[in-house]
């Protein structure tokens, strides 16, 4: 695998403002090749439209449920051609990837900047259901955050986002976006309709869910895609199709958000440590 390093911010987080998009897809499952193409098309059409990030589904390149298959095609370079594209059109992504390493299979999310080097990896630290917890060991670090174009941008993989914990680590570490790769499946449409925006609004914080959509193995994906801003307000959605979403992120509205509704400066974290936790109410 290519050596992840990081990245130096060029421009005032302050100052900075980005274009990001997301691709909604039902890919094609098994079929590498096919995925590729597909991602040098929308790389393609969300360059054109301004874009500077493009966001996939989980485990975009391969697909999700796709058996045993899946361990077969994380033992496979499937980043390099990933990397070229993104280099040919001088793009970001957010590259939903299994990954293979020492013996150990994850559930990944890579950042590629667009000269297609490896700035950042994530490996889904919470597996939902028996489907990832056969195929897939947890990651076990938080969300990594990285600085590219003046944007700190942090990924969470799908049932990550779930977990309140994991949005707030993301937010105290200075994240103005976090990416989510998504595979969410019937009936947990709640999920995509109602949670992303509370998670935004509690942690004030841009969220782009950017799930898988049709039929693929045993599941129904539910689609509906969204980007979130801090204030909880819907920026661009779908809900079913392939589809590219698009909308702008700038950090200093995350900062001026925080100051309005300030819930990561009146937070107690002293309350929440085990020895807190351990205290005894004298009255009792």
């Amino acid at each position: 695998m290519a050596r992840i390093h990081p990245w130096t911010p060029t421009v005032e987080l302050s100052k900075a403002l980005m274009k990001i998009s997301g691709l909604q897809t039902a890919g094609t499952p098994g079929d590498v090749d096919a995925n590729l193409r597909e991602l040098d098309a929308a790389c393609r059409r969300a360059r054109a439209e301004g874009a500077e990030l493009l966001i996939t589904t989980e485990l975009f390149i391969t697909g999700y449920d796709i058996g045993d298959a899946v361990r077969d095609l994380a033992r496979t370079d499937l980043l390099s051609p990933a990397r070229e594209i993104a280099a040919a059109h001088g793009i970001a992504l957010v590259l939903g990837a299994p990954e293979h390493d020492d013996g150990a299979y994850y559930n990944s999310a890579f950042f590629i900047d667009p000269a297609g080097a490896i700035l950042g990896r994530h490996r889904k630290t919470h597996l939902f259901g028996d489907l990832d917890r056969k195929y897939f060991t947890p990651g076990d670090r938080t969300a990594p955050v990285i600085d590219y174009a003046g944007v700190r941008i942090a990924m969470l993989i799908c049932y990550d986002v779930e977990f309140p914990e994991n949005v707030r680590a993301a937010a105290l570490a200075g994240a103005d976006l976090i990416a989510v790769p998504t595979a969410q499946m019937q009936p947990y449409e709640f999920v995509a309709e109602h949670l992303l925006r509370v998670r935004a609004w509690e942690n004030q914080i841009y969220i782009a869910y950017v799930n898988h959509d049709g039929d693929e193995g045993s599941l129904r994906y539910v689609g509906r895609s969204s980007i979130v801003s801090p204030s909880a307000t819907v920026l661009d959605s779908v809900e079913h199709g392939n589809r590219l979403l698009f909308a702008t992120v700038e950090p200093h509205t995350v900062r001026k958000a925080r100051k309005t509704n300030p819930y990561l400066a009146d937070l107690r974290p002293d309350l929440f440590t085990p020895s807190a936790r351990a205290t005894k109410d004298p009255s009792c």
